[in-house]
């Protein structure tokens, strides 16, 4: 890393609550820092990827919301909090009574990002830069937000999803409407209209669906 990450975070970010989880404190980039409108050009010459864990996405906030809004799917419950970002997601778990959180993120900035983010809300999380995919630790809940925006990616997630569902886990995602979203093989939950940045999405709203895999026969 050519820039040392938790200064350049606390330097480019506000402590902010996304709109639709007011409950949950981050660390932000908002349009008035540099951050925002760095090309990837820019990015790339101070050695960071891309800063997904410094916005709010609408999937992470809609089953963010839902998670807090309905603490049994998680309360005492080993939760794994997949490409977590910011954290957020992983946050709200805890904040709901996981018994603990693994925020699982390739981007080793993120894991920076989590740890500065679950200290802002008094909760201590276990962060890996580890690819997850295929993999099984015995999580009684995964969480995705956002997931399904890469043909590829999902092609890639999907299987191994269901295989978690299969298997007995509660596979729950947060959905904007992403092309490659498996809807067919998941009932809804939930949907929510997640005020968003113009910015970042089409529209200054995002109609997120929270989303559960179905198991063998469900």
């Amino acid at each position: 890393m050519k820039t040392a990450p938790e200064v350049f975070i606390r330097e480019n970010t506000d402590v902010l609550s996304p709109p639709h989880v007011p409950e949950v404190r981050l660390r932000l980039a908002t349009e008035a820092h540099e951050l925002w409108l760095k090309t990837e050009e820019e990015l790339e010459a101070i050695g960071l990827p891309p800063p997904f864990w410094a916005f709010a996405w609408a999937g992470g906030q809609g089953l963010a919301r839902h998670v807090l809004d309905h603490p049994s799917l998680v309360a005492g419950r080993a939760v794994l909090d997949f490409a977590s970002g910011s954290g957020l997601v992983g946050i709200a778990a805890l904040l709901s009574g996981a018994s603990s959180v693994l925020a699982a993120d390739i981007d080793p900035w993120s894991g920076t990002a989590i740890r500065l983010n679950a200290a802002l809300n008094d909760v201590a999380l276990d962060y890996t830069v580890e690819n997850m995919v295929g993999r099984d630790e015995g999580w009684d809940v995964i969480l995705a937000g956002d997931v399904f925006y890469d043909r590829a990616f999902a092609d890639v997630l999907i299987p191994w999803l269901a295989a978690l569902a299969a298997r007995g886990a509660m596979v729950i995602v947060g959905d904007p409407g992403r092309a490659y979203c498996p809807r067919e093989r998941m009932e809804e939950l939930a949907t929510y209209t997640v005020p968003v940045t113009r910015a970042l999405e089409d529209s200054e709203v995002k109609k997120t669906t929270v989303w559960r895999f179905k198991s063998p026969g469900g």
